[in-house]
């Protein structure tokens, strides 16, 4: 006579071999670019960075080199225009924050 709990201990993870992939699939997903919201400049991680919208407007941060934008920034994303350094949204491609470093 087969043991029942032995049954469904096989059962249970053969359902987990079928499921797990699925469900790896769904945590990995990245948001699409539409799905991401704006960086809010006002937001605390934005301003702890000095992110701003607009590059000039950074003209006088000792951090800044007239060129830098997020657009030529190593942690920008240019087809979500998301950010490493900021992942839950998008920034806009001419702005700039202190973490900015050149794209190779």
């Amino acid at each position: 006579m087969i043991d029942e709990r032995r049954r469904f201990f096989l059962r249970q993870g053969l359902l987990g071999l079928v499921v797990l992939p699925l469900g790896a699939g769904m945590l990995a997903r990245r948001p699409a670019a539409q799905e991401l919201p704006y960086l809010d400049p006002e937001r605390e991680e934005a301003r702890a960075l000095g992110y701003v919208e607009n590059a000039r407007e950074a003209d006088g941060h000792p951090g800044y080199s007239a060129g830098e934008t997020c657009r030529n920034c190593l942690f920008f994303e240019a087809n979500t225009q998301g950010c490493q350094i900021f992942p839950q949204y998008r920034v806009t491609p001419d702005g700039w924050c202190q973490s900015w470093a050149p794209a190779d």
